[in-house]
């Protein structure tokens, strides 16, 4: 079971082009009278200006007062979208976010295959574990022996191998060629280079991958330092990945100091950098709330497992699978959340063996949307919006009520498809949701997902 691709391959950071057509009807207006069989041509006509407007944007919170749904009648209003067959096996949960009333739920508390809105809970672990300005930090030590070198990784995937002043894959990510030019300023002859991926001891790949996602473009081996998430096409959402990402950033770094990259090596012993081993160059991350953002938007479950694993290091825990499991279970017991039933693999998402109710991820977002947890606000952020960003930019497009009202992580693997948000209804009362779908083509599920998230956007139900 393989994760699905949600969303149009395409170059993130590409851009759109935009026709103005006024210029083109104005520039018809002043050459119609200008025929070269007319010896005196007409002059153009009056144009009148169009009426200048003034902007006042602004942003207007919801009412406190807004009436919540009875639950009969969003039961009753939910249903026609609840009967489509291709939802297959759904688990559901609504919850009034302000009061956090529970308004519908279908089998809420049995554990399924949930795709990656696992990363909603890697992300409030995230949140309520470190500050918003965390880094990690990337370095390049001396070595035992004279002009060796040791690229020592921190856990930042995001080092990007653009020059620096463009823009990599990852939002304000580090670059290679930072540490490049403080090599070379430090004045050091560099005659070897060696990786020292320890901070994170394996496995690289958790129970429950596929690895054909390696070449696919989902993931790659989870180690200490790479480059672009290990993307081969630096900009590219599903850019086949490397199977040796610490080591082809070592490489790739000695190409640039004049080396060998075939003489990289990697190890324990003894490219294991010594504490007091003399700084040479170092970068950081973007911080974590930046990363955070990325991590969500755009579905990065790279991104997640680094994120995991920091959640992990900051716990006293391993940086493993395992450790970082441990560290968002035992985060969200403590911030009394009902883990009952869960059983996850991995931080991302992407493992078939992940197993969690939509009553804990509704329980998550509902904290993060009420008046009661401050510290999960910012996780509403990260949320794509139907319609225009991230994995929901090409779903909810316009007309739909719900483009722009419904924000929402998705989950995507083969006979797996989830939703779970936020969404404002017409009564602007604000309700979080999820639904996980198991048993059918995300090609048929997603839209039926949307049809039942449409309707909790035109609900009043009272």
């Amino acid at each position: 079971m393989s994760k699905k691709r949600h969303r149009t391959m395409t170059n993130r950071r590409s851009g759109s082009l935009l026709v103005c057509a006024a210029a083109t009807t104005m520039a018809a207006v002043f050459t119609a009278g200008c025929s070269q069989h007319d010896p005196t041509p007409t002059p153009p006509p009056t144009v009148t200006a169009p009426q200048l407007i003034t902007p006042h944007p602004k942003i207007t919170p919801v009412p406190t007062d807004a009436p919540s749904p009875s639950p009969e009648i969003l039961s009753a209003v939910l249903q026609p979208a609840l009967d489509n067959p291709d939802l297959g096996s759904l688990t559901g949960h609504v919850t009034d976010a302000q009061t956090g009333a529970t308004l519908w739920q279908q089998q809420t508390d049995t554990p399924q295959v949930p795709g990656s809105i696992v990363k909603v809970l890697t992300t409030a672990a995230a949140l309520l574990t470190l500050p918003a300005d965390h880094r990690t930090t990337t370095t390049v030590v001396q070595g035992a022996n004279p002009g060796q070198l040791v690229l020592v990784g921190g856990g930042d995937p995001t080092l990007t191998a653009k020059p620096t002043g463009t823009q990599g894959y990852y939002t304000d990510a580090p670059h290679l060629d930072d540490l490049i030019n403080q090599i070379h300023r430090s004045g050091i002859h560099v005659s070897s280079l060696m990786v020292d991926n320890t901070i994170f001891p394996g496995p690289a790949i958790a129970p429950g991958w596929d690895t054909a996602d390696i070449a696919g473009g989902s993931i790659t081996p989870i180690e200490s330092v790479m480059l672009d998430g290990g993307r081969a096409d630096p900009l590219a959402d599903y850019s086949p990945r490397t199977h040796t990402p610490a080591l082809d950033t070592g490489r790739a770094l000695a190409e640039q100091l004049g080396l060998d990259p075939a003489s990289v090596t990697e190890g324990t012993t003894p490219s294991t950098a010594t504490p007091a081993a003399a700084v040479v160059a170092s970068v950081q991350s973007a911080p974590l709330s930046t990363r955070l953002h990325d991590l969500m938007v755009h579905s990065d479950d790279v991104l997640a497992e680094t994120v995991g694993f920091e959640i992990a290091l900051a716990r006293g825990l391993p940086a493993t699978f395992d450790g970082a499991v441990d560290a968002i279970t035992h985060t969200l017991q403590e911030s009394g959340f009902d883990t009952t039933g869960a059983q996850l693999r991995d931080a991302s998402g992407l493992s078939t063996d992940d197993r969690i109710s939509a009553r804990l991820i509704d329980q998550v977002l509902t904290a993060a949307a009420g008046p009661d947890t401050p510290e999960l606000r910012p996780l509403l952020d990260t949320l794509p919006v139907a319609g225009a960003t991230g994995t929901l930019a090409d779903r909810f497009n316009p007309p739909s009520p719900a483009a722009g009202w419904v924000r929402a992580k998705t989950g995507s693997l083969s006979g797996v498809s989830s939703l779970a948000g936020i969404v404002v209804d017409n009564d602007r009362r604000v309700l979080t949701f999820t639904l996980m779908s198991n048993g059918t083509a995300p090609e048929a599920a997603r839209p039926a997902l949307d049809a039942v998230a449409t309707a909790l956007r035109g609900c009043g139900c009272r």
